[in-house]
């Protein structure tokens, strides 16, 4: 079926466009390395206006990498890991990237958990690939080969150490629950306790990690490590 589907509250950005913008910096999970090739290869001689900086086959290698956050995110639904697609989701928006996914599960109910998590757009494979990039053009709010100028700052080095700190039970929710793009605020709501009780719980994260030489002090850090180690499922 060629289904295009964009969610209207993720899609793109608004406001004056200049033609001196930077292009939309694209990065591609899929683990299925033929179509990620000639995904590459297309968007490379076709669009100009993006910038593929990342591939990855896994979702570890996507979180990994010193290119991301990226402006934008195609996210195959059916990656063989363990990751949710909402955790996939919700990590990338929280990072500050919209996703669109493209799959061949084509079903209304992955739709549904696609767009409810937050993705932009829910796109069949089947679609021709300038379908697929005037989707994403519509978007990121993409004029010809421009777009809106963004102000976005790279994650810093990934962790030195895999070493897993051990976290309370309440630390490694509030670490979902934050990760996950709750504020604060948010965090305490959802779980039912004082605003100082989850500001101590995700300073005692930051913490722990920095013991073990990985950096979580600001919150792209922490949503790296949590996606890292599985907190978000």
């Amino acid at each position: 079926m060629n289904n295009a589907e964009v969610n209207p509250n993720s899609g793109g950005a608004s406001g004056p466009i200049s033609p001196d913008s930077t292009r939309v910096r694209l990065a591609i999970l899929d683990d299925h390395e033929v179509l990620l090739d000639s995904l590459s290869s297309w968007i490379f001689a076709n669009a100009p206006d993006f910038d593929l900086v990342l591939t990855a086959s896994s979702w570890l290698e996507l979180v990994h990498s010193d290119n991301v956050p990226t402006d934008l995110v195609f996210l195959d639904f059916q990656v063989q890991e363990p990751v949710s697609i909402e955790a996939r989701v919700r990590t990338c928006r929280a990072a500050g990237a919209k996703v669109i996914i493209l799959t061949s599960l084509d079903s209304p109910e992955s739709q549904a958990r696609a767009l409810a998590a937050g993705a932009a757009g829910f796109l069949s494979k089947t679609l021709p690939m300038r379908d697929v990039m005037d989707a994403a053009r519509d978007i990121m709010g993409v004029q010809g080969n421009a777009v809106v100028q963004r102000d976005w700052r790279p994650l810093p080095v990934g962790a030195t150490s895999q070493t897993r700190p051990k976290l309370s039970g309440g630390e490694m929710e509030a670490l979902r629950l934050y990760a996950s793009g709750c504020s604060t605020v948010e965090v305490a709501s959802e779980m039912n306790v004082k605003y100082e009780t989850a500001k101590t719980y995700l300073r005692r994260v930051r913490e722990k990690y920095a013991k073990v030489n990985r950096p979580a002090s600001k919150k792209a850090e922490l949503i790296r490590r949590a996606a890292e180690d599985g907190y978000l499922l």
